[in-house]
């Protein structure tokens, strides 16, 4: 084997056990072919279950499926539990399960905050803290939070308030998390993107006039792809990433450098 080789070897996750939370579509499902494409048995968590299991079948033997609220604490626990007797630890959590309600603020209902909430911040916690019971008593583990540009940017095309708030949290809870849990070994980053050409923004798509301007204001012209998303997280939950911990990259087309 070359050095190349064995240097190569580091961006792998042979052996690795890895849930990710939103895996059913989108950013989430590339990760999921990736990590297993990488050597990981894959756990798909979705709250759509049929979702998830068409994923895990299209993977293969790597791939679990497994229902999933994460803005449900017993539900958290319960799941988390339930893996870890499965599959005797977990190495990696990708923090990726999140939704968008864009409504202007003065229009947006309490209880329309309150889910964007519980979903894109509490589910992050809650997740983050059942992975981290089993990674902080192993010694070692990797977690990758999805956060947004709009966690490190005000936005401006159109409201999204609550959006924006939970990813900022998600933000600093990257930072604060990988500070507590570095002397135990565990890795906590997140990324950044931009808009991603999934089902997610697909109300956005619909609009001709709004898609001109995202591409106008990011510097490389267009949306990303999920895999561009998932080739990052893979980076960050990989050994090649051994010596990085509370970072926020961003996938962005150069939107933030501005």
């Amino acid at each position: 084997m070359t050095g190349a080789d064995d240097a190569l070897r580091q961006f792998r996750l042979d052996g690795a056990v890895a849930a990710i939370t939103g895996g059913a579509r989108g950013i989430g499902r590339a990760t999921a072919e990736l990590f297993a494409a990488a050597g990981a048995r894959v756990a798909i968590l979705d709250v759509d279950y049929e979702a998830a299991r068409t994923v895990a079948a299209h993977i293969g033997s790597a791939a679990t499926a497994h229902q999933l609220d994460v803005g449900s604490e017993p539900d958290v626990d319960t799941v988390f539990d339930t893996l870890l007797r499965q599959e005797g630890r977990l190495d990696v959590l990708v923090n990726n399960a999140g939704i968008a309600i864009r409504r202007p603020t003065v229009e947006l209902a309490l209880g329309d905050w309150q889910r964007v909430l519980d979903i894109n911040m509490s589910g992050v916690f809650l997740c983050a803290r059942a992975a981290g019971r089993s990674m902080v008593g192993q010694g070692s583990g990797a977690i990758v939070n999805t956060a947004s540009i709009m966690g490190l940017s005000g936005g401006g095309l159109y409201p999204n308030i609550s959006y924006q708030a939970t990813k900022g949290a998600v933000v600093n809870m990257t930072r604060a998390l990988a500070v507590e849990w570095a002397p135990s070994g565990v890795r906590v980053n997140a990324v950044a993107p931009t808009w991603v050409d999934t089902e997610f923004i697909a109300g956005i798509k619909a609009n001709p006039d709004l898609m001109a301007e995202i591409r106008r204001v990011t510097p490389l012209g267009r949306l990303a792809q999920a895999h561009e998303v998932a080739n990052a997280i893979l980076f960050l939950a990989s050994p090649a990433a051994a010596m990085i911990t509370g970072h926020v990259l961003a996938v962005d087309g150069g939107y933030l450098a501005q």
